[in-house]
């Protein structure tokens, strides 16, 4: 079973601080008390909404304990990296405001990139 017990009052008000640090507006849902329930919300320079939310204890490395933080966004959809507070705040801060054409949005084995028989 998944256990957050890494996440504390203290390392939700570092996520809050490079949040409020890289310019970005947010709130959270007050449940620091119950991490596994714990949601941050934040709006990008380009109007995009982000989810921001504790990785579990199966999702953190040994050697990068202050990388504790998965950001997501749906328009496009991007998943970040398990990451510390000031590095996931930077990448929703600088995620382009258009991806690019060119780039796959999907893996080329899946059956969404697959042409339809």
């Amino acid at each position: 079973m998944a256990t957050f017990g890494h996440i504390t009052r203290e390392r939700c008000a570092q996520l809050g601080h490079a949040l409020t640090a890289a310019g970005l507006a947010w709130e959270d849902n007050g449940n620091q008390d119950r991490p596994q329930l714990l949601t941050y919300t934040v709006t990008d320079p380009h109007g995009r909404r982000w989810t921001i939310d504790p990785a579990t204890g199966n999702q953190i490395a040994p050697s990068r304990p202050a990388s504790l933080w998965q950001a997501l966004c749906t328009d496009p959809f991007h998943r970040s990296p398990v990451m510390s507070a000031r590095a996931v705040a930077a990448r929703i801060r600088d995620f382009p405001a258009k991806q690019d054409s060119a780039a796959p949005t999907a893996p080329r084995n899946s059956p969404a990139a697959s042409p339809k028989e």
